[in-house]
């Protein structure tokens, strides 16, 4: 075949980046996976295109849908990337664990419990860069949004490897200063999540106080902590977030919500890869560590 008449040879980039918006379905959820920019996530998929000469995906009003030719092309680069993960562990078995590994969380556990903890990792295998995402939307791991995710409730997930870490327990907490005053009180002032907040622990104190006053009310735990401990009123916090804030003591004030279990998820394939082994492990021994904190007891 004469030289002009031959396709030139893909670009492993450009695989990639069509492999992530073919699995993650969009633009803005292929460019966090990859940490690039939308424009650049188009721009690979279209040059790809343009080199086969045939789409190779579709996009719909809910997203990107791979067409037939494109499900060929994804299986063969979900190949390439597997071949390509067996010379990494490979590496890696040899250098120790490198790499990037995503982790997500919510945003009490991240910067209540994670964030302070980790450098021990570091310590122990500097050659790991961590990502961690802390956000109230859950990443899908099955997306490849994240590598490893925490999540309190036992997921439903079963293509998942999942394995319960710990268990969160709660309590009532009041600013120090102001204790006595507000227990002497027939209905101390609250505060507690948005009238409309989705999280249980939301419902929950909607329902055990459907008269009392809420004088602060956030979707972050942390300003709830930070608002009871400038002398707002009465909060219900994990206990492993209310020892972030000294100014706080925790109160008798009836009945608490339960315990919620701590499970750490990852994608099968993704469990293969030392770094991500790594990370995982320091994160079981770390909830253990500190099963006591967490608990509450």
């Amino acid at each position: 075949m004469p030289a002009e008449k031959r396709t030139p040879p893909l670009d492993w980039d450009d695989l990639r980046h069509f492999a992530a918006l073919a699995r993650h379905g969009s633009l803005a959820a292929a460019s966090r996976a990859l940490g690039a920019a939308r424009s650049t996530v188009a721009r690979r998929v279209e040059g790809l295109e343009r080199q086969l000469g045939r789409p190779l995906l579709v996009r719909k009003p809910d997203g990107f849908e791979l067409t037939a030719d494109g499900a060929t092309v994804l299986a063969q680069a979900t190949t390439m990337e597997e071949a390509a993960q067996v010379v990494q562990r490979r590496l890696d078995a040899h250098d120790g664990p490198r790499g990037p590994v995503r982790l997500t969380t919510s945003r009490s556990l991240a910067h209540g419990f994670l964030v302070e903890r980790l450098g021990t990792l570091h310590d122990r295998h500097p050659g790991l860069d961590v990502e961690l995402i802390a956000e109230t939307r859950v990443l899908s791991l099955s997306r490849s949004e994240a590598d490893i995710a925490i999540r309190l409730g036992r997921p439903a997930d079963s293509d998942l490897l999942s394995r319960r870490a710990a268990t969160v327990g709660y309590g009532f907490f009041a600013p120090a200063r102001k204790r006595d005053a507000l227990l002497s009180r027939e209905q101390p002032p609250l505060v507690g999540y948005g009238a409309d907040d989705q999280a249980t622990e939301a419902a929950w104190m909607a329902a055990r106080f459907p008269n009392h006053r809420f004088v602060f009310r956030s979707n972050s735990l942390q300003a709830q902590a930070a608002a009871a401990q400038a002398g707002y009123g009465i909060v219900l916090l994990p206990c492993f977030l209310a020892s972030c804030y000294p100014g706080l003591v925790r109160i008798p004030f009836g009945p608490l919500p339960p315990d919620r279990e701590v499970w750490i998820l990852m994608r099968r394939d993704a469990a293969r890869t030392l770094r991500v082994r790594a990370v995982a492990d320091h994160l079981f021994e770390l909830f253990r560590d500190e099963r006591t904190l967490l608990s509450g007891a």
